[in-house]
């Protein structure tokens, strides 16, 4: 293989694949690590589907960008993908630290050491709930139903917009409809998920969710900015296209699936130091301590 006879196109894709290779491989050895020490299957089970956000949206983003001139329907399938694993990821978080915290809303099992708390709403969600409310199962299970909303509307919405799209009826009217509809599923979903760390910060402490909240939700902040200001470029003319047989929707496109594939690196790396392996491993966790010092 013969770099300097490779076109920008050519390049691209190489550089690209290669960050998808690192990618997959942090995530390979994060995965092994935990599938070898598989102490605690109901915590490991959320952290593994976790850490696998990252591959995935590199896959998906490097399949994107290796059909460049595809249709606007399969950009839309490619990103309804990630979107929709995202979803999950965000429920897989919150049980994670019900997990943390041994609460268990299918058994009404809510330790007695947090029964009583006080939740703080803020507004617009004071316009619907009380002000302050105080912690039981039934708090617990509805704050359960805020973040899971998002993982049934999510799909349902993406279907729906594929399918629009395919018969030709995705008018701007819709397109708008279905942005305000998922954004406030998705507003609701993390309001949920802030209020319960507001609530537990202090149980959850010991188990770093702040860098794990940031692995999650990074990756869709990174990917959500970067696409509005790449289509603030577009329509300022800063970005824009000198091909008559490609769009400059497809430029953009391209410029986001190369720049997702690049950050999932960094996202992978990360995750090595949020969901580490070393709570699960018990004595041998002491062992390696031992040996370092």
């Amino acid at each position: 293989m013969d770099i300097t006879t490779m076109d920008r196109r050519q390049l691209t894709l190489l550089g690209s694949a290669g960050c998808v290779m690192l990618t997959m491989h942090f995530t390979v050895q994060l995965l092994s690590q935990h599938l070898f020490y598989w102490k605690n299957p109901k915590e490991q089970k959320a952290i593994v589907t976790i850490i696998l956000m990252a591959p995935i949206y590199a896959i998906v983003s490097f399949a994107g960008l290796s059909d460049f001139q595809g249709s606007r329907a399969f950009f839309t399938f490619l990103e309804s993908i990630k979107e929709c694993y995202e979803a999950l990821v965000i429920a897989k978080f919150l049980t994670l630290l019900y997990s943390y915290l041994n609460i268990s809303i299918s058994n009404n099992v809510v330790p007695d050491g947090i029964k009583g708390r006080e939740i703080h709403h803020t507004f617009p969600m004071t316009l619907f709930q009380p002000h302050t409310v105080r912690l039981d199962h039934r708090t617990l299970r509805l704050l359960k139903y805020w973040t899971w909303q998002f993982v049934v509307i999510r799909p349902v919405c993406s279907a729906l917009m594929i399918l629009l799209q395919l018969f030709g009826m995705y008018h701007s009217w819709i397109s708008w409809t279905f942005t305000i509809i998922l954004n406030l599923s998705v507003s609701l979903a993390l309001y949920s998920l802030v209020l319960f760390y507001h609530v537990f910060g202090r149980e959850l402490e010991p188990h770093k969710p702040i860098s794990k909240f940031l692995c999650v939700k990074g990756i869709v902040f990174f990917c959500f900015w970067q696409g509005v200001v790449l289509d603030v470029l577009v329509s300022t003319g800063v970005i824009r296209s000198h091909h008559y047989w490609l769009d400059v929707e497809h430029i953009e496109e391209g410029y986001q699936n190369v720049l997702v594939c690049v950050e999932m690196v960094f996202f992978s790396v990360l995750q090595q130091y949020a969901f580490h392996v070393a709570p699960y491993m018990g004595d041998a966790s002491k062992m390696m301590f031992n040996k370092r010092e």
